[in-house]
């Protein structure tokens, strides 16, 4: 039985209509199915699903997820664990992870949130009491003065930054990110549908960004610039000089916004100063600070992070949390208050923890001058050595082959060496390979032995420029 498409009343007398069938009446002409004709009519289940199997399935992905690259960090330490779990000792200084407890005035505040039963869901921007320790930290220790609803708190800064690409962010637009970078920072341009555009650091220049670089790519299309200081990958820290240089390039063009990520900002060596990009002239209304507690207060798994800006920015990042995953958890966020009230910086709890870094990071410095070829620039902050082994490229390996870039060096430290670490491509400059140091000196120890050892089996380096 078909139909002709539905009539309105404005329709003209001439155009088609049909009527409902009615309750069928018993008498002569009535209309009615026995149940034997419906089921001639209509396909078995049976037979049903067999159709359904038949087809191909479309497993297509979204084009923008297709685009992405996985983590290289988190692949290598998944790797390494996996070869731990086989029974090879093998040594991770692959991910940024302090391997120190979570401090105990902080951990506790988690437990107790469990046993008061501060279980449940908070606001999506998080609680009003974090939020407003976190305006008091801004205000104390960056000269920035922001009201609870110019913060945002997340699960992780890698939330916040994200959501802050999505809601700043269209299609077409350039985000311009310094290499080398942090590995997400690219992956997170492109899910916007924005395209990253990569400004090369130099390791004379101890990987800083040259304001001149920087004018020499923006166009009209540039709307959001990404810092890190301290730098993932590097270690590098921006003296105020240099970043009210780019603050002043940035200025003149009114599209342009930056991202100032200041997850490692207590992770800091004397004599360098973390100076915060929203605290130059002019550039409040148009920075999106991003800062967390992973890194300085050892609370990786925690997934506490946050965000503050200007209110319509937070605003919109704000949106895109309600619909993605709601607020940050609840026991975290009591875990987070505390930190805040440990004292200036962190207080005694971190400072014990930086000093134990700047131990590592004075060892392997020593240690990887002493081999030749090699190319350092000391990092001022966080945990990571990035050192150009490009000298070494071009060397051969009996039973390995050829070391070819950052990647194949990588595979061969982890095979000759048993030490797990991330190749320099990943973080856009495939002349180095990055070491996290956020593990005992014992372990650095052990570690660095057995790349010296490994770095016998190569040939003598070329002559370093």
């Amino acid at each position: 039985m078909a139909f002709s498409p539905v009539s309105t009343p404005s329709s003209s007398s001439s155009s088609p209509s049909f009527t409902l069938p009615t309750k069928p009446s018993t008498g002569t002409g009535s209309v009615s199915f026995s149940r034997a004709s419906r089921e001639r009519r209509q396909p078995s289940r049976k037979s049903r699903m067999a159709a359904v199997r038949a087809e191909a399935v479309d497993t297509s992905i979204s084009p923008r997820v297709s685009a992405l690259r996985p983590s290289k960090t988190m692949a290598i330490t998944d790797q390494a664990s996996a070869l731990r779990q086989a029974g090879v000792p093998v040594i991770g200084l692959a991910a940024g992870e302090p391997d120190f407890d979570t401090p105990a005035a902080i951990a506790e505040a988690g437990m107790n949130a469990i046993r008061d039963g501060f279980t449940r869901y908070t606001p999506n921007a998080g609680t009003m009491e974090l939020r407003k320790a976190i305006c008091n930290k801004l205000q104390e220790e960056n000269g920035l003065t922001y009201s609870p609803d110019q913060v945002l708190v997340s699960n992780g800064a890698k939330q916040c930054i994200t959501q802050a690409v999505l809601a700043v962010c269209s299609p077409g637009d350039e985000v311009l990110i310094p290499a080398p970078f942090w590995v997400s920072y690219p992956e997170m341009a492109r899910l916007a549908g924005a395209t990253p555009v990569i400004l090369p650091t130099s390791i004379s220049d101890s990987f800083l960004l040259k304001p001149e670089s920087l004018a020499s790519v923006i166009t009209e299309k540039s709307r959001l610039l990404i810092l890190c200081s301290p730098s993932n990958p590097t270690g590098s820290v921006y003296p105020r000089e240099l970043l009210e240089e780019i603050a002043a390039i940035v200025k003149k063009y009114p599209r342009l916004l930056v991202l100032s990520d200041e997850i490692y900002e207590h992770i800091i060596y004397h004599p360098a100063k973390h100076t915060s990009f929203a605290a130059l002239p002019g550039m409040y209304d148009r920075t999106l600070t991003v800062n967390g507690f992973s890194k300085a207060f050892a609370m990786t798994g925690w997934r506490l992070g946050y965000l503050a800006a200007p209110k319509h920015f937070v605003s919109a990042c704000g949106k895109i949390q309600s619909q993605y995953t709601s607020g940050a958890s609840s026991i975290s966020q009591k875990a987070g208050l505390a930190a805040l009230n440990l004292g200036y910086a962190g207080g005694e709890a971190v400072s014990t923890m930086v000093k134990a870094f700047q131990e590592r990071r004075d060892y392997l410095v020593r240690s990887f001058r002493e081999l030749p070829g090699v190319k350092i620039s000391e990092p001022q902050g966080a945990f990571y050595l990035f050192i150009d082994f490009s000298s070494y490229y071009g060397s051969e390996v009996e039973g390995f082959g050829t070391i070819k870039d950052s990647e194949t060096l990588c595979m061969f430290l982890l095979e000759k060496a048993q030490v797990a670490l991330v190749p320099g491509d990943a973080f856009g400059d495939d002349t180095g390979v990055r070491i996290s140091y956020a593990a005992a000196l014992s372990t650095l120890q052990s570690a660095m032995e057995k790349i010296k050892d490994a770095m016998t089996l190569l040939k003598a380096p070329a002559a370093v420029q």
